[in-house]
């Protein structure tokens, strides 16, 4: 178990980059890479107009915080715009869609909570992925 006295620390380029539904996204902090049982993060990176392909999480909210660049999210076909500092939340059930809409690289963090009982259950792909056969975001570990 993790404590502050012992925490456990795992660096974004530690972590291999799952392209499957678009973009540069690296799980960090998840069942498996530190044994946590209430949900997962990570980080996204995308170039510009670069796009993560449209899915869900029918058990999870997901939490978006953009780092930098400028980024058009669609949920359930309504855009958004979001900018360096803005925080969003994707409701459970919500289709969406995240496009770089800037000029400049754009880097996201984002956590989703609770688990999905199974990690295959966790995305519901809605559009097809870029990579045919690529792996679906693996968080791993019991639930």
């Amino acid at each position: 178990m993790t404590t502050a006295a012992n925490p456990t620390k795992v660096n974004v380029e530690d972590v291999a980059s799952n392209r499957k539904r678009g973009g540069d996204i690296r799980i960090t902090l998840s069942p498996r890479t530190v044994g946590c049982t209430s949900g997962f993060g990570g980080t996204l990176r995308l170039s510009p107009q670069e796009y993560v392909t449209e899915h869900l999480h029918p058990y999870s909210e997901e939490f978006l915080h953009v780092v930098s660049g400028e980024l058009e999210i669609s949920l359930d076909g309504e855009a958004v715009r979001i900018g360096p500092g803005d925080s969003l939340l994707v409701p459970i059930g919500v289709r969406h869609r995240l496009v770089n809409a800037g000029q400049e690289p754009a880097q996201v963090v984002f956590h989703l909570s609770p688990l999905a009982p199974r990690p295959e259950l966790g995305h519901v792909d809605t559009e097809t992925p870029l990579v045919e056969g690529g792996a679906n975001p693996d968080v791993g570990g019991a639930r």
